[in-house]
């Protein structure tokens, strides 16, 4: 991924809390326990929800015992860090969502960290578009990423826009990238298709963990391309999953489905396109519940699993005698 990044939003290590400093103060279930959301970690004086500090009383206004300890129970905001790809054509799509709607009033995006698709060289990933696509398609989609970069259209432009700090990496799993993690002091890590395989010291340093968003019923539909895989398959939908990162890729405990529809003739390129959108509108809902306490997470039935790889030319030419496209 590109290294540089712009000069008022690259990441100040030194902005962010030491997590040893923060204080627990609500609980919030997990697979395996209940796990403790950090407090603020500054002096900020906490308010009553009728907008009077606690602690004191002001001239006119008293603040009574219930509200105050309404207001001390109220958790900080959650801070989540974002791990995601360089795609301007459909990952984007999430971001474009998110950033829009997501309450600020509970929830920090203390970081986002952007790398190359599939985490390979460039030729490598030219190949596998030419098998997938075919020389028209692999044009026409190199045609919409070039118009894309000259109207700067990129999730990096995204984050300078709302603010948000960006976190370089060369891989997520190196030391380097682990200090800085541990240095900004997450609450939870969300992947939004990370280019690679989150190994178990980066999905121990969040003290809620890290969830993923899956495009694909789980854990049928484990592994890459789950949204092709589903239309080839005849499915009626498309089943968003948002759940809990494990080191066994896609067989973390679930914590929320949405379906979408899929038209008998349809197109690969709207249907992600659209169900990265409505991911970013889950996974909104599933913060919320995680900050207030409300989540529950349900084990996939890994006897029904099934992984599945990059798709092949057979398999592209299946999908198209079903009736689909790929754009």
């Amino acid at each position: 991924m590109a290294q540089t990044m712009s000069a008022t939003n690259r990441v100040d290590v030194g902005r962010f809390p030491d997590r040893s400093r923060r204080e627990a103060n609500t609980e919030i279930p997990r697979a395996g326990g209940r796990i403790s959301v950090g407090s603020a970690d500054d002096e900020r004086p906490q308010r009553a929800p009728d907008g009077t500090q606690a602690g004191s009383l002001s001239g006119t206004a008293n603040v009574s015992c219930a509200a105050l300890a309404t207001a001390r129970r109220r958790p900080a905001k959650m801070r989540v860090l974002f791990v995601t790809e360089d795609d301007p054509l459909y990952v984007i799509q999430f971001f474009n969502v998110f950033f829009d709607i997501y309450p600020r009033d509970k929830i920090e995006i203390c970081g986002l960290t952007i790398g190359r698709p599939f985490h390979e060289p460039l030729r490598k990933t030219l190949r596998r578009m030419l098998g997938f696509y075919g020389p028209w398609g692999t044009f026409r989609q190199g045609l919409r990423f070039v118009s894309a970069k000259l109207r700067a259209r990129s999730i990096e432009s995204l984050a300078v826009a709302a603010d948000v700090p960006l976190v370089a990496a060369r891989s997520v799993n190196q030391p380097d990238y682990l200090d800085q993690v541990r240095t900004i002091a997450p609450d939870m890590i969300v992947s939004v298709a990370a280019p690679e395989v989150f190994k178990a010291q980066l999905l121990g340093l969040p003290p809620l963990g890290c969830i993923n968003i899956h495009s694909g019923r789980l854990p049928a539909y484990r592994g890459m391309m789950p949204t092709f895989w589903q239309m080839l398959r005849g499915e009626r939908a498309i089943t968003i999953t948002v759940h809990y990162m494990a080191e066994k890729l896609d067989a973390g405990d679930v914590l929320a489905t949405q379906s979408f529809a899929i038209r008998q003739s349809d197109s690969l390129d709207r249907v992600i396109r659209e169900t990265k959108r409505e991911a970013a509108r889950l996974v909104v809902g599933v913060l919320r519940d995680l900050r207030e306490g409300k989540a529950a997470a349900r084990p996939p039935a890994m006897e029904r699993s099934e992984y599945f790889s990059f798709p092949k030319r057979e398999d592209v030419r299946a999908f198209r005698q079903r009736g689909h496209r790929l754009l």
